[in-house]
């Protein structure tokens, strides 16, 4: 067992209370009652050589933010089955979980890579955050198109579900979902469009606050860290006003050196606004132009954007680390500044 903690140390090494390395990565939180439920890529074996994209979601449970429990898989991978998209081979990435009140059931989708350019959707359902969580839907070309970086969004009010997703090196994509938010229904809308990577906007996370719809999205340079962009709207479906890079003080210019998988509204601070995003490459530290000239120049068009590029293909992400960073409000502008530690005792009680 750890010692109980009470800060936050983005950048740094975060084990679970059994002194295990966290493996929630491309995560988000859920809050049920008092709990706090934050899941993600379990990327322990994912070691580089091994083959092994992930080895299932992984979910951890807490009452403060910071001591986290490891509650294990709760969507194991499907070894046996090379055919599954849960199989340790496929690309799975960023788990996002909503709850239904309408049919009281968790449904998480899924992100699933295949050859080529080609991503789909796999959606799960289970009647506990925890599960046992049961296939619904396996690989879904949401509208027809390939369904890249995403978030799921439920309206508090009158539970309206929203799917944002990359339509895979071109725009974002908002779309509705079906009632019992298994699917889209065929009404969307597009966003900042794109001609090639490393501009495409990928890593969508959404949040809401005084009636305004947000977005902070991330370029399109792989594991390599980049510059963030936010953007603003009256609603869901925009249209949206960006805002500019919110990490205004990173000189690197690389989100310092992570990218964002979520946004995690605190229930019960006034204004806690939590930024969740993962350090891919702890070593690499460098500036952020590199990486992205080096996309620039591999997605050009007349380029084949699907050949690997070798200089930048070797990562190791079961040692990935994660960067939680709270955002203030310049107005109505978000800005997340660096913190070496920090804690949510620290903000008022909502």
């Amino acid at each position: 067992m750890t010692e109980q903690q009470n800060l936050i140390y983005p950048g740094r090494v975060w084990n679970d209370t059994e002194g295990n390395r966290i493996q929630a990565h491309g995560g988000s939180i859920i809050a049920v009652d008092d709990t706090f439920y934050w899941y993600g890529e379990n990327k322990e074996r994912s070691t580089p050589g091994s083959g092994i994209w992930h080895w299932g979601v992984r979910c951890y449970s807490s009452t403060d933010l910071v001591n986290w429990t490891d509650r294990g898989l709760i969507i194991p991978p499907e070894p046996h089955d090379e055919e599954s998209p849960l199989h340790p081979t496929a690309g799975m990435d960023r788990p996002h979980i909503i709850y239904n009140a309408r049919t009281r059931k968790y449904v998480c989708w899924l992100k699933v890579m295949s050859k080529g350019s080609v991503q789909r959707s796999t959606v799960l359902v289970a009647d506990d955050v925890l599960g046992p969580y049961t296939t619904v839907t396996k690989w879904l070309r949401p509208l027809g198109m390939s369904a890249g970086d995403f978030d799921l969004v439920v309206d508090p009010h009158d539970g309206k579900a929203y799917y944002y997703f990359e339509r895979v090196h071109s725009e974002l994509i908002v779309a509705d979902l079906t009632d019992d938010y298994t699917n889209v229904t065929g009404y969307y809308s597009t966003h900042f469009p794109q001609p090639q990577p490393p501009y495409v906007r990928e890593a969508p996370a959404y949040f809401a606050r005084n009636r305004k719809h947000y977005l902070i999205t991330s370029g399109t340079t792989g594991y390599y860290p980049n510059p963030s962009e936010s953007a603003v709207a009256a609603s869901y479906h925009g249209p949206y006003t960006i805002l500019g890079d919110p990490h205004p003080t990173d000189a690197s210019r690389t989100s310092f050196h992570s990218q964002l998988s979520s946004i995690f509204k605190h229930p019960g601070k006034r204004e806690l606004y939590i930024a969740l995003g993962d350090r891919w490459l702890p070593g690499y530290l460098d500036d952020g132009a590199r990486a992205f000239q080096e996309f620039e120049a591999h997605f050009a068009p007349g380029r084949d954007g699907d050949e690997p590029m070798e200089e930048f293909a070797h990562v190791d992400s079961s040692i990935a680390d994660y960067v939680w960073l709270p955002i203030r409000f310049d107005g109505d502008i978000p800005v997340i500044e660096w913190h070496d530690s920090w804690s949510p005792d620290d903000y008022e009680d909502a």
